[in-house]
């Protein structure tokens, strides 16, 4: 999008569901599914394979959707689960739900639900890992203070925090 961008991986397409095709059940698949069809049912990708669904302006799901990348042009009805990379076209319309890591999303796309960013955890060098606090060796009091902050979807709620009387000897 911005020039530096990394497209979807071309993944072999293995399976294709074409326009006049509508499938009544949840698929499950790996490598390639291209959909010009409907499905009536959830559509998963094989845990951790790095399969990639396609949504043609024709296509239509009517359930939840979990993959490692998608490139959606047609229409959900249903929360959609992306854990590596997202693709919302232009004409897509999603009425659900949508957990992506990376997103890029077209102008005149539709999403009536929520839009939740998960970070996917990356594994840190032993050099790199938080450095450890000393340990305190007698606590006096703790006293349990409410803070209100602002979540994700920018909502105020009531966050526990914690004040810390420590006495040591």
């Amino acid at each position: 999008m911005w020039g530096n961008s990394k497209k979807i991986r071309s993944s072999k397409i293995e399976t294709l569901i074409g326009q006049s095709i509508e499938i009544t059940g949840n698929v499950k698949f790996s490598g390639g599914l291209h959909l010009d069809g409907k499905i009536i049912g959830d559509v998963m990708a094989e845990e951790g394979s790095d399969s990639v669904l396609i949504i043609s302006d024709k296509g239509h799901i009517e359930g939840d959707v979990s993959v490692s990348y998608a490139v959606i042009n047609g229409s959900i009805e249903g929360n959609v689960y992306a854990s590596e990379k997202l693709e919302i076209s232009a004409k897509a319309r999603i009425k659900g739900n949508v957990h992506y890591n990376v997103l890029e999303m077209a102008s005149g796309a539709a999403v009536n639900g929520n839009m939740l960013h998960n970070k996917k955890e990356e594994k840190l060098l032993e050099h790199q890992q938080p450095k450890r606090e000393e340990s305190v060796s007698e606590v006096d009091e703790v006293d349990e203070v409410a803070m209100p902050r602002a979540d994700s979807a920018g909502a105020g709620s009531l966050t526990s925090m914690m004040d810390h009387t420590i006495i040591v000897d």
